[in-house]
């Protein structure tokens, strides 16, 4: 059997393998100081999460809709950033309206079910 050389040696593998695993055992060593402090923020209601998601999507398509005016009209805008905020928006609706579907279907589910 041949030792492997070259950039991807055993001695470079089994360094990178080393480092890996320094910083997983640092990430849980973070995680589980993080998690044993108690948090200072008081928890959020779902309603209030969803809100904020359907007020973060508003302005993102507000944002895409001011840019593309402002490129219809002749201003120097660049149009990367008019296609980005186009898609930025599109998705944003996209995963929206996916949240909808999956909570108008639980609703349905839960609704059929026999008391």
């Amino acid at each position: 059997m041949t030792a492997i050389t070259g950039p991807m040696g055993v001695d470079r593998v089994m360094a990178l393998r080393a480092q890996i695993l320094e910083r997983n055992a640092a990430l849980s060593r973070a995680g589980a100081s993080a998690a044993a402090t108690p948090a200072a923020t008081e928890p959020t209601s779902f309603a209030s999460t969803f809100d904020q998601a359907i007020k973060g999507v508003n302005e993102g398509q507000q944002r895409a809709s001011a840019l593309s005016e402002s490129y219809e009209r002749g201003e120097t805008v660049d149009i990367a950033k008019v296609m980005l905020a186009r898609q930025e928006a599109s998705v944003g609706f996209e995963a929206t309206l996916q949240v909808r579907n999956k909570l108008l279907a639980a609703y349905k589910d839960i609704m059929s079910m026999p008391v």
